[in-house]
């Protein structure tokens, strides 16, 4: 269990190529995305969002729900405050606050301890520009490759694929047609799971909010489990104080 609720708090992540996917560049695809889901101007003017929903959870003796809310606050600050009942499993309620403060993160965790978030989880959350890491992708450093074409499920995406400053490959996949991310895949190495891993993100139920496009529905999986999170609220421009993202004065 305690593998399987390891990355529970990190949603935040083959080439098949052609001539009509590699008949456009990185930026080509990237500025009609940012144009699909709100443009520029719509999303230079979010500087915070909170969002709350339900999570649900597999496992092997069954699902298990539970409460999300996120934060988030430019440029690149973020809190995931999440909630789920084990008492199927007799431990009781699990919590766990993943706080990140631009810099440095840390987690409260109710059932595997609390602990500083370090390694390619740290370099990842850094590249985490809010309201989307494309939209400033090369400020922060990062490298940008049209690798080609694949298929999620039965659409057509274009494979971004992204090299960090400092941390891992991150694969984006665009949708052809209306140039919407549907998912994400993040290699990370994670010692307490054997090394590298694949986190797989799907994103779907695409909602306009404040003149943005915001996925709704947000599927992560990875070896040890997967989660399903649904939105059901979304604030912009909400006041967040920056306390509430730094690591808690008791626990330094």
């Amino acid at each position: 269990m305690k593998k399987m609720l390891l990355l529970i708090a990190t949603t935040a992540l083959l080439t098949s190529r052609s001539e009509s996917a590699l008949a456009q560049t990185a930026d080509e695809v990237v500025e009609k995305h940012l144009a699909a889901i709100g443009g520029r101007e719509a999303l230079g003017k979010v500087t915070s969002r909170i969002t709350s929903g339900s999570i649900t959870l597999s496992t092997p003796g069954g699902d298990v729900s539970g409460t999300v809310e996120s934060y988030a606050k430019a440029p690149n600050k973020s809190r995931a405050l999440i909630k789920v009942d084990l008492s199927s499993f007799g431990a009781g309620q699990l919590v766990v606050d993943q706080r990140f403060d631009g810099t440095a993160g840390y987690i409260l965790d109710s059932l595997n301890g609390n602990r500083d978030i370090t390694g390619n989880q740290l370099d990842v959350m850094r590249a985490g520009f809010f309201p989307t890491p494309l939209l400033k992708y090369k400020e922060s450093g990062a490298k940008m490759e049209l690798t080609g074409k694949e298929k999620v499920g039965s659409r057509d995406v274009h494979v971004l694929q992204v090299t960090l400053a400092a941390g891992p490959t991150i694969k984006h996949f665009i949708d052809t047609e209306d140039y919407t991310l549907l998912k994400i895949v993040t290699t990370l190495n994670v010692p307490q799971l054997g090394g590298a891993i694949d986190q797989t993100v799907e994103f779907s139920d695409y909602r306009e909010v404040d003149g943005i496009k915001i996925p709704h529905k947000t599927t992560a999986s990875n070896p040890a489990q997967t989660f399903t999170i649904t939105v059901t609220k979304v604030e912009h421009n909400t006041d967040i104080d920056d306390k509430s993202f730094s690591k808690p004065a008791a626990e330094k």
